[in-house]
């Protein structure tokens, strides 16, 4: 391979340096109107009456929305396939807020300072209720957060408001109760995950105008362009086809922008008033109104034999969805889906709960998308359990886990794929990266810790991860190829790059499939009215997902121009050899330039374009072996992190320098959530983590060293071997540094952040 497997720059990277304005703000019509949102005070309240007229009658302000001028449609938020696997519980602006931040009024104004003022104009009188701030007492509690009679399922997936349940699911594979049973050593643990904010660079931004045509034209920071286009068309009642979405570049999105945000309000703006409107949320709106990841307590329950084999894994999930229910079934599902297959040779697995309403800000996507949660349970569990054996635990795991020819009684029923199909092991190198990051961590020298001076030790800690490669049977990509005059190649895909690097892997999927180079392929990526449909960025699938698609476009363009090639050469496409700059056949032969402007010029004349797509029909994982050294100090408890490995299978790197980018931004997301970030609330619900002074992020300061290698591996249904890789780097760490702290001074942190206080305090209860 001459392109792909190499270490390629991005090819929007040296523009992005330069400041070129491709941000959805940039491209904001310069006499826009300015869209702010009035939001709640109070977690929980009705609003009685609302009165606009001051703030209407304010110089400057062009329009004020209230939830009596809006269409009253339940949707939700969730950048999903159709039908979506999330209740239709949220309206545009509704008489009900259900969390501090809640949409109150929109108000549309010619500039920011009369828009603020506006809002502080509106005079609002609220019935405040009780609130539900703890998801623990969601369940069955007689305050509902959701009253409201029309809201519904698209399908069943255990939707009960009555009860505050969003979602819920129950399976069982064996006799999990006789298996538990029949143990020699059974543990039952209990863990806790917190919220997490995205914190991507660039808040959602979003703008709109009306074309020549009276077409409403949305630029938007999404990680999901068609969907979103749905979602506004279904909401507001407006016709798909007077909807042109456009994604230009995004600041990051990490599951927040997977979804509508501020679209409602600039859509209605426009289309109220004909003018251009946009709209940035504050630092403060991202955090208070947008997503979180959903919170979640996990009970695991394991058995096994003396001889270190896992009989029974037992996982009762409760999982937070805040005030709405976007993301609710599919995240839950996926805590148990894509982290209990990991120990496929129990006998006996059962998984469950539900999915409470709250009166916080609603949770939704973000990368690891309940990975994250049910891995630091798992990961946590099988450490206890080593424990207990007295077992090492890298020797416990290995006896248990997955490897290559093997499948999991899971998937069998809950897989997001056919059944049978969706977890065939058909590569997984496993075995491989738990050896190799062992080797590299040194851990028979480290394990479980040493002293290094007199208030100073080193430990290490490890966990196992896996993944998928896109959503099978549900989710679709395509792309088109256009060859233009002179020979170079126009690649139009509806994939989302969302600072990922795709733009770069899929022009280098086309490049290698056309035997040209990079510069020869111009990508042009996600405009609803010009790029083939694409489900979005999420759930791992761009480059397993769309780059087959580019893939099957590109043969079938190959195809193409050796067809006309042959015409031109007088001979029979078999007789045409093909090197990505010229065909010959004998002694006859022409450049694809010459032959492109005969085609389009002279001789032959007609437009070459090929389109393909892409539906899998399994979901092959990525795996990881993630391990991490800690030096704490044992007076304080304060640790850092020396040095996190991380051997990954992903099969084929298509970019080696950017799938390493991925895997150590999700190693940092992941330690994040591990060590640092906490979600901190008062009693009345208010969110006080609410800026960037308040809510701690790891920074290149605190992570010493990250040390990353990729397994040897192809994937035969990946284009050119590869699986996914944007994910797998965040599900480890959370698990990784509690062992590691475990491993040090003999105490298991259960719940989330793993601070120093929780340390001394477990210590301190433990003597």
């Amino acid at each position: 391979m001459k392109i792909v497997n190499k270490k390629t720059p991005s090819i929007d990277g040296k523009g992005i340096m330069k400041g070129r304005p491709y941000f959805t703000d940039d491209l904001a019509e310069p006499n826009s109107l300015v869209v702010k949102v009035l939001r709640s005070p109070h977690a929980f309240a009705r609003i009685t009456k609302i009165d606009v007229t001051k703030a209407k009658e304010l110089e400057g302000v062009e329009l004020v929305l209230t939830h009596h001028d809006v269409p009253r449609r339940a949707f939700t938020r969730a950048g999903q396939g159709y039908p979506e696997p999330s209740p239709r519980d949220k309206f545009i602006l509704d008489e009900y807020v259900r969390y501090v931040g809640d949409e109150v009024a929109c108000v549309a104004a010619v500039n920011e300072t009369i828009a603020n003022k506006a809002l502080k104009l509106i005079e609002v009188q609220y019935e405040i209720l009780e609130p539900i701030l703890d998801f623990e007492k969601a369940l069955g509690n007689k305050v509902l957060v959701h009253p409201e009679e029309d809201i519904y399922e698209m399908f069943p997936i255990g939707f009960d408001p009555k009860n505050n349940v969003a979602a819920s699911y129950e399976m069982e594979v064996g006799d999990v109760e006789k298996e538990l049973a029949a143990s020699d050593v059974v543990i039952d643990e209990t863990f806790y995950t917190q919220a997490q904010a995205h914190v991507m660079l660039e808040p959602h931004s979003t703008n709109a105008r009306l074309d020549y045509q009276e077409r409403l034209v949305i630029y938007s920071s999404t990680q999901t362009p068609f969907h979103v286009r749905r979602i506004l068309s279904q909401a507001l009642d407006y016709p798909l086809s007077k909807i042109r979405l456009i994604k230009p570049r995004v600041g990051g999105g990490f599951g927040g922008k997977q979804a509508v945000h501020g679209e409602f309000f600039v859509a209605l703006t426009t289309l109220k008033t004909g003018k251009p409107a946009k709209m940035v949320y504050t630092r403060q709106e991202v955090f208070e109104s947008s997503y979180t990841r959903h919170p979640m307590r996990i009970r695991m329950r394991i058995g096994a034999n003396k001889d270190g084999k896992i009989k029974a894994i037992d996982c009762h999930s409760l999982s937070d969805t805040g005030a709405y229910g976007e993301h609710s079934l599919t995240v839950y599902m996926v805590t148990g889906s894509k982290v209990l297959p990991l120990y496929n040779k129990v006998d006996a697995v059962r998984f469950g709960g539900h999915v409470v309403y709250t009166n916080h800000v609603s949770a939704g996507a973000y990368r690891g998308y309940g990975a994250i949660q049910g891995n630091f349970a798992l990961e946590s569990a099988i450490d206890i359990l080593a424990r207990k054996l007295d077992f090492d635990p890298l020797e416990l795991r290995r006896m248990n886990m997955i490897d290559e020819g093997e499948t999991s009684p899971i998937f069998e029923i809950m897989g997001e794929g056919t059944k049978g199909t969706a977890m065939d092991m058909e590569t997984c190198k496993l075995q491989y990266c738990l050896k190799r990051g062992a080797e590299l961590i040194n851990w028979k020298e480290k394990y479980p810790y040493v002293q290094v001076g007199p208030h100073t030790i080193r430990s290490v800690g490890m966990a196992l991860a896996m993944q998928g490669s896109g959503i099978p049977i549900i989710d679709m990509g395509a792309a088109t190829i256009k060859l233009n005059d002179d020979g170079f190649y126009n690649l139009m895909v509806g994939a989302t790059e969302i600072g990922q690097g795709s733009d770069t892997v899929l022009t280098q999927i086309a490049a290698e499939a056309l035997m040209t180079t990079v510069d020869k392929v111009i990508i042009y990526s996600s405009d609803t009215d010009l790029t083939p449909f694409d489900v979005g960025a999420y759930a791992s699938s761009t480059t397993y997902i769309s780059g087959n698609a580019v893939l099957n476009a590109a043969n079938k363009m190959k195809a193409m121009v050796i067809k006309e090639a042959a015409y031109f050469l007088d001979a029979d496409e078999k007789d045409v050899s093909f090197d990505g700059t010229t065909f010959k056949s004998n002694d006859k032969e022409i450049t694809l330039s010459d032959m492109a402007n005969k085609l389009y010029y002279s001789e032959n004349q007609h437009q070459l374009t090929a389109t393909g797509s892409y539906v899998g029909q399994k979901s092959p994982p990525p795996f990881m072996a993630g391990f991490v050294e800690i030096e704490m100090d044992i007076d304080t408890y304060e640790y850092k992190i020396l040095n996190y490995v991380s051997v990954v299978d992903c099969g084929t790197t298509i970019n080696p320098m950017l799938a390493k980018g991925q895997v150590e931004g999700g190693v940092v997301q992941g330690l994040g959530m591990a060590c640092f970030e906490e979600v901190k609330y008062n009693k009345r619900g208010k969110l006080l983590s609410n800026s960037l002074l308040d809510y701690k992020i790891p920074t290149m300061l605190d992570i010493e060293k990250l040390t990353t290698e990729f397994a040897e591996s192809y994937e035969e249904s990946g284009p050119y071997g590869a699986k996914s890789v944007g994910e797998i780097g965040i599900d480890s760490p959370p698990a990784a540094i509690a062992n590691a702290v475990n491993n040090a001074v003999g105490v298991r942190i259960y719940d989330l952040p793993v601070t120093p206080e929780k340390i001394y305090h477990a210590l301190k209860a433990k003597k």
